[in-house]
């Protein structure tokens, strides 16, 4: 495996504990970086900072990213710890479980929105400043092929991962004069835990529309968002990269 260069940055991933955000950081760390793991769930934070650790320099912050106050605190944490936030990675998500619409209780919608849509605008509008700063910054958005194809008895997870897809591409015209990249990534399934909040039948249709016919492995959507993290990235901003095994056609 190739080493992507990002010594001496730092690098912040919501979602950090676990799935593919925690196989963001091992890379990340190999690749030269400090981490910064930002997670809700406080004991599979530590246990996840505790693993890592041995890799090179994390940091660890419980994290509720639908509160303006939890992110603005966690940066100021980030920055006491490391000195400067480099990218920022927003890989935490939730499916909110599968129904129809019209079956989807409107608290739930709600919720699916509100940790994969409006968490990662407080991430982006708290750290942004900072990158503004620095006169640096990369920035990944994990949306999902949901989010341009819409997967049916999903319409609340490919709703929110439409609108991130939205406002990646807003964000990087935004800052595209600024040297601060922001990009998107659409995965199909990747066999992660959050497969436990899916029924068997939803799983079964994601994998019959991927015809490389087997999900995403965590290292290999580490591989494309640490690139894009990179200052080999250069040229692309307001984009959406493919990780769907072939499924999406556009």
């Amino acid at each position: 495996m190739n080493r992507i260069d990002l010594e001496g940055r730092t690098v912040v991933i919501t979602g950090g504990a676990r799935g593919i955000g925690y196989a963001v950081a091992q890379r990340a760390l190999n690749s030269g970086a400090s981490v910064a793991l930002w997670d809700v769930d406080a004991a599979r934070l530590e246990r996840s900072r505790g693993e890592l650790a041995e890799l090179g320099k994390v940091s660890a912050a419980t994290v509720e990213l639908t509160d303006e106050a939890s992110v603005t605190n966690a940066v100021a944490e980030t920055l006491a710890a490391h000195g400067s936030i480099d990218v920022l990675i927003n890989c935490a998500g939730i499916t909110g479980g599968n129904g129809t619409t019209w079956e989807l209780e409107p608290e739930v919608w709600r919720r699916v929105i509100d940790v994969n849509l409006i968490g990662p605008y407080l991430t982006c509008r708290a750290v942004v400043p900072q990158m503004l700063k620095q006169g640096y910054g990369r920035i990944v958005n994990i949306a999902s092929v949901a989010g341009k194809e819409g997967n049916p008895n999903a319409s609340h997870y490919s709703a929110s991962k439409a609108g991130l897809i939205g406002l990646t591409k807003s964000l990087g015209k935004e800052l595209a004069t600024k040297n601060i990249l922001v990009n998107a990534v659409t995965p199909a399934a990747a066999k992660t835990e959050i497969f436990d909040s899916m029924s068997q039948q939803h799983i079964d249709y994601m994998l019959s529309k991927i015809p490389m016919n087997r999900f995403l492995l965590p290292e290999e959507a580490a591989s494309l968002i640490l690139w894009l993290s990179s200052e080999d990235c250069a040229f692309s901003t307001g984009a959406v990269f493919d990780l769907s095994g072939g499924r999406a056609t556009y």
